[in-house]
């Protein structure tokens, strides 16, 4: 089964970098990891205009976008 990295939506950071929206694995616990290490990196890199978070849809994990720190 296919568990998919989803990030709603991508800022000019994230464009930048050329960082892909949706990445797809094949095991439910690596998706978690990359998603919050992919949260992770973009609240410490990126120009902090943005916050990300990771929460849990169905067997997916979506990186949100909010207001910044």
């Amino acid at each position: 089964m296919d568990h998919h990295v989803v990030v709603e939506k991508l800022c000019r950071c994230a464009k930048r970098k050329q960082m892909p929206q949706i990445k797809t694995l094949d095991d439910k616990e690596n998706a978690m990891r990359i998603a919050r290490a992919w949260a992770q990196e973009m609240n410490e890199t990126f120009c902090g205009e943005h916050s990300f978070g990771v929460i849990e849809v169905d067997d997916n994990y979506v990186i949100t976008v909010g207001d910044g720190n």
